[in-house]
């Protein structure tokens, strides 16, 4: 990992861990589908995916977000400056195929998620030893949602991934606008007072670091770096409601502001509900909103 080091502690000093790469690419692509729900926030779907085109071809891995967005993961052991333009192509041939990946989705999750599938925000992700800086610069030029996870093992045991670079798509951005230029997603139904609070909690989250990206579904709003750390639920009555990946065991409760939903059934993702009436209560739930970000 740029700039880390990892050291294990004894009661007789410390002694540094070395990174160190996979010895085949198999190996970082064989753990990260066996725990990539826990990794990237992504259902695995299929591996070494053959596309039926002339020039043929192999995807690493398919999946699907916690959103319903369709997602390629490619990987290299090492750099490989050709990681980006691979994805790319295959990203275009799955745009192409929409039927062959909703019949995929639905062999494997049930008719119910591929009807859910959301094709405004198809993402790749790149995992790999390491990238150039010329990586990072490319996929700002590209229309598509792309991350570059640099990965590293240290020891026999513990394996780091560090997000490099991480661009939305621009068929992501929605259509009202705040007054510095930048986009807002749509919100239906609220009054005054909720949309400014809604606009509030908005700044909020995104400006919580670089590559945060948000998503635009009918029952809430994602904002997320590689998983979601937030949801934003319409607005009930006079209050908003958001679900952060935060551990709720962590948080003082706080009744009427806060509460565990470990195991309820509601719209996005998180167990930790936050609940908004005031700009009061927005100042109150940052460090919340923090906290989540830092383990999405």
């Amino acid at each position: 990992m740029s700039g880390l080091k990892l050291f294990h502690t004894t009661n007789s000093g410390v002694t540094e861990v070395t990174p160190h790469l996979a010895e085949v690419e198999a190996d970082v692509q064989g753990l990260v589908e066996a725990h990539m729900e826990m990794m990237l926030g992504v259902r695995f779907l299929a591996r070494e995916y053959v596309i039926d085109c002339v020039d043929g071809g192999r995807i690493d891995s398919l999946g699907l977000d916690e959103n319903g967005a369709p997602v390629i993961v490619e990987y290299k052991r090492g750099t490989d400056t050709g990681v980006i333009n691979q994805g790319l192509y295959y990203m275009s041939w799955l745009m192409a195929h929409r039927d062959a990946f909703q019949n995929l989705v639905r062999d494997r999750l049930g008719a119910w998620a591929a009807a859910q599938v959301l094709w405004n925000a198809p993402r790749l992700i790149c995992v790999a030893g390491d990238f150039t800086r010329y990586d990072a610069h490319a996929v700002r030029e590209h229309r598509r949602s792309i991350d570059l996870v640099r990965y590293r093992f240290f020891g026999k045991d513990l394996i780091g991934l560090e997000t490099v670079a991480s661009v939305t798509g621009r068929t992501l951005t929605a259509r009202r606008v705040r007054r510095d230029g930048a986009e807002l997603p749509p919100v239906r139904g609220q009054g005054g007072a909720l949309a400014e609070l809604a606009e509030a909690v908005d700044e909020v989250l995104l400006g919580l670091g670089d590559g945060v990206s948000r998503v635009q579904r009918k029952q809430y709003r994602a904002y997320q770096r590689l998983r979601n750390f937030a949801c934003v639920c319409p607005p009930q009555k006079n209050k908003l409601l958001v679900y952060l990946k935060a551990d709720p065991k962590e948080a003082d409760l706080v009744p009427g502001f806060t509460r565990d939903v470990t195991g309820l059934g509601h719209h996005g993702t998180g167990d930790l509900e936050v609940q908004l009436r005031t700009p009061r209560d927005v100042e109150r739930a940052q460090e919340l909103f923090r906290a989540s970000y830092a383990v999405a």
